[in-house]
This record gives C-alpha cells, sequence and structure tokens, in this order.
C-alpha cells in the first residue's frame, strides 16, 4: 500500500497529461488495428506490456521481470515486422490527416462546393450508369498514402476523369473490366489493378470477389472503394476497414466529396 501511495503523490499535472495522452495514442491505435482485424493480438500485446509493468517496476520481482524484459526487447522487432502495414498506416494518419487539414482551412485553399461536385459528379453519373445496367465495377479513390504498388499491377492510363471512360473501362468486353481502376490527384491512374483479397470470416456470404478485394485495400491504406455489384447493381463502398452498402446517389456523392478533400 505504501508503494501505491508514493507513485500517487508523485503524480503531478504533467503526469496526468502524459498519461492522458497514453490512452488516446493506444485508443487510436487499437482503433486502426480493429479496422484491420487485429484487434484480438492487439489486447494481447497490451494485457503483456501491463503485467511487464506491474511486474518489473511495481511489484519488482527481479527474476520474472529479467525474463520479460527479454521478451520485451525481442518482442518488439517481431511487432515491427508482423504489423509493418498497420504501423505505416497509423504513423501516415498521425502524421499527415490532421496536421494539413487544419493549413487547409488555415491558409483557404479548400475548394468551393460548386468546383468540387463537378470534378466528382462524372465519378457518381459512371456509377449510376453502370449500377442501373448492372456493370461490375471496381473504383478506388487514393487517399493521402500512395498506391504506386498497386497501380503497377494493372495498366498505366493518367487520363483525365470521364464518364464514358469509366464506363468503356468496365464494359464486359473491356479488357480491364475485371480488375479496380485507381483515381489519384483528379486523374484515372489506371485500371486493370489487383487489389489485395480481405479474407475476415465476417464479411457475409452474399458478397463476391469485388467487395473482398475492395475491403482488403482499405484495411491497407485510407483510400476509398466504390463497389457496384453485376449481380444486384447495389452500390457500396469500402473505407477504413468497413462496408457501407447499398447507397443512394446522395449518399454516394457525399462520401466522395469526404474522400476528394482528402486526397486532394
Amino acid at each position: 500500500m505504501e508503494r501505491f501511495s508514493t507513485i500517487f503523490e508523485r503524480l503531478n499535472v504533467l503526469s496526468i497529461v502524459d498519461i492522458v495522452l497514453v490512452v488516446l495514442l493506444l485508443y487510436y491505435f487499437y482503433k486502426w488495428m480493429k479496422a484491420s482485424h487485429s484487434a484480438n493480438i492487439f489486447v494481447g500485446i497490451l494485457f503483456f506490456i501491463i503485467s511487464w509493468f506491474l511486474v518489473t517496476h511495481v511489484f519488482e520481482m527481479r527474476l520474472l521481470g529479467g525474463i520479460m524484459d527479454q521478451l520485451i526487447n525481442v518482442g518488439t522487432l517481431a511487432l515491427v515486422v508482423l504489423f509493418q502495414d498497420e504501423i505505416r498506416y497509423f504513423l501516415s494518419n498521425l502524421g499527415n490527416r490532421r496536421f494539413m487539414d487544419s493549413l487547409r482551412r488555415f491558409f483557404g485553399k479548400k475548394k468551393e462546393g460548386k468546383v468540387q461536385r463537378e470534378e466528382i459528379m462524372p465519378i457518381v453519373m459512371a456509377c449510376l450508369s453502370m449500377s442501373k445496367q448492372r456493370v461490375g465495377a471496381l473504383i478506388v479513390i487514393e487517399g493521402r498514402m500512395a498506391m504506386d504498388d498497386i497501380v503497377d499491377t494493372g495498366d498505366r492510363i493518367n487520363a483525365d476523369i470521364n464518364q464514358r471512360l469509366i464506363e468503356n473501362i468496365f464494359f464486359k468486353n473491356s479488357p480491364l473490366h475485371d480488375g479496380a481502376m485507381i483515381i489519384s490527384k483528379k486523374r484515372i491512374k489506371a485500371a486493370g489493378c489487383i487489389l489485395p483479397v480481405s479474407h475476415d470470416n465476417d464479411i457475409p456470404k452474399r458478397l463476391g470477389l469485388r467487395h473482398r478485394a475492395a475491403l482488403g485495400i482499405s484495411q491497407k491504406n485510407d483510400s476509398l472503394t466504390i463497389i457496384i455489384s453485376e449481380e444486384t447493381g447495389n452500390i457500396s463502398i469500402a473505407h477504413e476497414g468497413k462496408f457501407n452498402l447499398r447507397l443512394s446517389a446522395e449518399e454516394l456523392e457525399r462520401a466522395l466529396t469526404e474522400q476528394w478533400e482528402i486526397g486532394v
């Protein structure tokens, strides 16, 4: 009891701020790990770290603490290798997203709604047209994380965004219709690209390979993927490891507008 009293006496304002920041950091890291369906592993690691802290610094159990110290040292390298994609995603969002949004608002670089809508509407109209004709499609809107590795799996186009071009690429007889289209920096960067497929068991069985591929890329980076079902014509999106199914035209436009601001 005396040891716990000493610890609480040492707490000051700076220590409380330190604890709050660590809690927030862990919360957001857990959130991104959950999106990649690695939450159980994260909880297990957190439990081990708390146990190590209690054994080493609170109860001062030297023998067990020494063993756990060695496991921590080796485990750190193993975690970097195991979760390299998640760590990259976490640091990218931590370092860029909020800060860049603040700079845009401060310097007034946000595009006017009319101009932004004109940029997005060709995508929306193409999706509605393909949905009506039940043409399957997979369109990835790049965020802040570059997707050059995915672009390299397909054919580079580097064309202006055009409704007819999008529809022609996903036409059933087109050689590129089975892959994904990548849109980056307001241009169609590539088509026929191969996306990583999610093996999450929670995905409803009625959803096909396009949906699994869309979820897979959303678990790797901050992109937004539009899926058009060939069987039902439903329009859905995958973002941050989650699906938003059966979108209306207004909901699709709203989601694209939010992503457009991130990727510009």
